[in-house]
């Protein structure tokens, strides 16, 4: 199965403006990618990339005043086999983790663990740790928020999201992760593309999603509390504590984003995909 992914993002500047932005398919996929997201700018500019604490590829660059557009069109292969569910997967004790697993039991700036612990473990102390521990966090917090795009909020945390009941990807995101730090369980914040296979008509308008890793049966496991089902399309981007370690964009002034558009779609053939 191959998909196109990519995006196209305008913004307007009133003076030049230093960015950074995270927009590149995650290293782990890098076998899959059959023609590069490379990053194209209107009017051109120069970027650098480097890589930060969590290895996630970053590009930075000096944004011109006026209108700047940004946009990507990648091909990449997929199985096409659904996200894996790790039933049989058992929780480490915490003088058991690896090392560099520590940091993401931390709380950190949408997810606030100080706070939410005390529910946590009201909620999930009674659960069996491991897999069914996940399983129950990811199933409160599918039914605990009402999705609505209309809400979404760049600065609501996960506290916050909890109280207030509704919000987008990265709000479910947010609340589940806190939860399983709370409850001694790693878990890190995921961004990407995700295709519509599998869902139901009318699709949503495209967008990147947002989706945690746990550190369970001794590995990273992928966890969707958003959708709470298996799905198909899934290429990571980034990863990190929240989702302020991986925003797509980060700019350095004042500016207004006139048009997002992201894609993730399936094509049938290669070779007509290049035609």
């Amino acid at each position: 199965m191959h998909f196109r992914v990519g995006y196209e993002l305008i913004y307007s500047f009133p003076q030049p403006t230093p960015i950074i932005l995270v927009v590149n398919i995650h290293d782990s996929r890098a076998s899959d990618i059959i023609v590069p997201d490379l990053i194209a700018t209107d009017p051109w500019i120069p970027l650098t990339s480097y890589r930060d604490v969590f290895r996630n590829q970053c590009n930075r660059l000096m944004a011109p005043a006026g209108r700047l557009r940004f946009s990507t069109n990648a091909i990449v292969r997929d199985s096409g086999e659904p996200d894996q569910q790790p039933s049989n997967a058992t929780q480490d004790s915490v003088e058991d983790l690896p090392v560099d697993t520590l940091v993401f039991l931390l709380g950190s700036r949408y997810c606030e663990t100080d706070l939410l612990s005390p529910m946590a473990w009201q909620l999930f102390g009674g659960t069996e740790p491991g897999y069914p521990r996940v399983q129950a966090i990811y199933d409160y917090v599918h039914n605990h928020i009402r999705f609505d795009y209309q809400m979404a909020s760049a600065t609501r945390s996960a506290a916050q999201a909890f109280q207030h009941r509704t919000g987008v990807c990265r709000d479910y995101a947010h609340l589940a992760i806190t939860f399983c730090r709370c409850m001694n369980i790693p878990a890190r914040y995921c961004t990407g593309y995700l295709s519509d296979i599998g869902t139901a008509l009318p699709y949503p308008p495209g967008d990147f999603a947002a989706w945690m890793e746990v550190w369970v049966g001794g590995r990273w496991q992928l966890f969707d509390p958003r959708n709470n089902v298996p799905r198909i399309g899934r290429i990571l981007m980034a990863r990190g504590r929240d989702a302020s370690d991986v925003a797509i964009a980060t700019t350095f002034g004042p500016n207004y984003l006139e048009s997002f558009l992201v894609w993730t779609d399936e094509i049938l053939e290669v070779a007509q995909a290049n035609n």
